[in-house]
């Protein structure tokens, strides 16, 4: 009778070991299992530069997705952003490509609008503002002319 309690403490014990394992994997892991389903958005810009697949989509600082899939359609980039269900997004919101600090990694901040309709799963961020090409701003102040005179 001893025996047969022992196995199942023992069983019960390594049970509850293997359930442990299998939700650190997941946390650690980034799966998104236990996530509420969400929506999807798109935006065009003319460069995302730096912007990877799986960014964050902020909105005050605060996230509220990320960035599924970067495609190029009619020479813009697409971006195909899934948005947490509870955030509702005006029809007259920006979406921009930013950057976190100076060499930091790329993100979407969108500034949301004062319109009373909103973007339905599956619609489009109309206003956006792409990425600043930081090293296109460095080479043009470096190598501007230099010689004497005004350009006014």
């Amino acid at each position: 009778m001893q025996k047969i309690t022992t196995e199942v403490v023992v069983g019960i014990f390594v049970l509850v070991g293997i359930l442990a394992l299998a939700y650190l994997s997941i946390q650690l892991g980034e799966v998104k299992v236990f996530q509420p389903k969400r929506y999807q958005v798109s935006a065009e810009f003319d460069s995302v530069a730096g912007l990877k697949t799986g960014a964050t989509v902020e909105i005050a600082g605060v996230p509220v997705g990320t960035v599924e899939k970067i495609l190029l359609h009619d020479y813009r980039a697409l971006v195909i952003m899934s948005i947490i269900p509870s955030v509702k997004l005006q029809e007259d919101a920006i979406a921009s490509v930013v950057t976190r600090g100076i060499i930091g990694d790329k993100y979407i901040q969108i500034t949301p609008g004062g319109s009373d309709r909103l973007i339905p799963p599956g619609g489009k961020i109309r206003d956006t503002e792409s990425a600043i090409d930081l090293e296109g701003l460095i080479r043009k102040y470096v190598f501007s002319d230099k010689q004497g005179g005004d350009s006014l």
